[in-house]
């Protein structure tokens, strides 16, 4: 195993995928894996023998200890967004966090437009609301681009440096994506972390405004614990993730209640699930395609609220919700889930934001809480006010 330092900022085409439990720094391209990876949760499927055949060909040229990372896409029938680096090591990213500096004068906003708007948003909404009464959906998320069009070409190293040192846990990433945009993003939640034969999820559903006052900052982050209707929400996403887990491991550990986790702009209830797997060999990568798209991004059950999605949705969601990391050839490598995020390509930004419906929700405070989402990567491009931006 390579370690090193990684404390400069802007050094060019370097990419990350940063947590608190393993770093991990590349630059250069060895090779693309564009395969879709709609059968990546079978051993035997195309997809893992894809993954199999890249690792052996960047052995055979010399890479040592090769790693995969990059971005699987919501919708797992889309080409993957993977890659083998030129040259990768770990790091503590405590050094690279210390670095980093708060947005500097650079491009500036010319427009920006919401997809949906607000109005079509706020329909979606209540059309899903009314599915809930048809058939057997209980909870669909809904997500909304926001596209920003700059003076000029943006710089994606400055933004992932501001964010990093607006968001300093979590899971920090910057990556490359196939015809030159990057993926930036600050994602405060885990999908799966494998380290032999341990795994852990921690999956995150109800979501609540942080306020600038403390007490009624504390006062959002009780009334979030004590919501029935996020509670409901987060069940969902907790009961199915144990149907998934359950059968491949010898102990699954999931605590009765959810807990408060506090981001820079948000609250929400999340549950640390730990388990260890029946057998240590199965890979990271193969129990995350199992995994995903977990109720979190897309509802439950899940191929019903996944049609719904693309029913009501105007666009596609590519990378966005979908999941963004690392792994070994061993099998060992963490995933995280690709919110909180941007892509940049020159001088067009997208954002994406989305909230969780279920019978309960109101479409104002679903389109609020989108908003609310959104300001943590806005304030990375030094840009507030999302009411005046979408």
């Amino acid at each position: 195993m390579r370690t090193q330092s990684a404390t400069t900022a802007d050094d060019g085409d370097s990419y990350y995928f940063m947590s608190a439990h393993r770093s991990v720094k590349a630059s250069g391209i060895h090779s693309r894996l564009s395969l879709p990876a709609r059968d990546g949760g079978d051993a035997g499927g195309a997809f893992a023998r894809a993954v199999a055949e890249a690792f052996a060909r960047a052995r055979a040229d010399g890479l040592r200890e090769p790693v995969l990372m990059g971005a699987i896409p919501f919708d797992m029938d889309k080409p993957s967004e993977l890659f083998i680096p030129g040259q990768h090591a770990f790091f503590d990213r405590e050094d690279r966090l210390a670095a980093a500096r708060l947005p500097a004068d650079g491009a500036h906003a010319l427009s920006a437009r919401s997809i949906p708007d607000e109005q079509g948003f706020k329909r979606a909404v209540s059309q899903a609301i009314a599915r809930f009464a048809d058939g057997d959906i209980r909870k669909a998320v809904l997500s909304r681009v926001l596209e920003v069009d700059f003076d000029q070409p943006v710089s994606a190293d400055r933004v992932f440096d501001a964010a990093c040192a607006q968001n300093p846990s979590g899971y920090q990433f910057q990556l490359p994506l196939y015809g030159g945009a990057r993926l930036i993003g600050v994602s405060p939640e885990l999908l799966l972390r494998k380290d032999g034969a341990r795994i852990r999820t921690f999956p995150l559903a109800g979501s609540a405004k942080r306020q600038a006052d403390a007490a009624a900052d504390a006062d959002a982050g009780q009334r979030l614990l004590a919501s029935t209707k996020d509670h409901y929400e987060h069940s969902l996403v907790i009961d199915e993730i144990r149907s998934v887990l359950t059968p491949h491991c010898a102990e699954l550990a999931i605590p009765d209640q959810p807990s408060l986790l506090g981001t820079r702009a948000m609250w929400h209830l999340g549950t640390p699930i730990d388990g260890t797997l029946a057998d240590p060999a199965m890979s990271v990568l193969q129990l995350a395609c199992q995994l995903h798209p977990t109720p979190a991004i897309c509802g439950f059950p899940t191929q019903a609220s996944r049609q719904l999605i693309r029913q009501i949705e105007p666009f596609e969601r590519g990378v966005f919700s979908g999941m963004v990391g690392w792994c070994d050839e061993a099998g060992n490598g963490e995933w995280a889930v690709t919110i909180r995020c941007a892509t940049v390509e020159r001088q067009r930004v997208r954002l994406f934001a989305g909230a969780g419906i279920v019978a309960a929700s109101t479409p104002e405070s679903e389109w609020a809480e989108t908003q609310a989402k959104l300001g943590t990567m806005l304030a990375a491009f030094g840009l507030s006010g999302t009411e005046a931006l979408a």
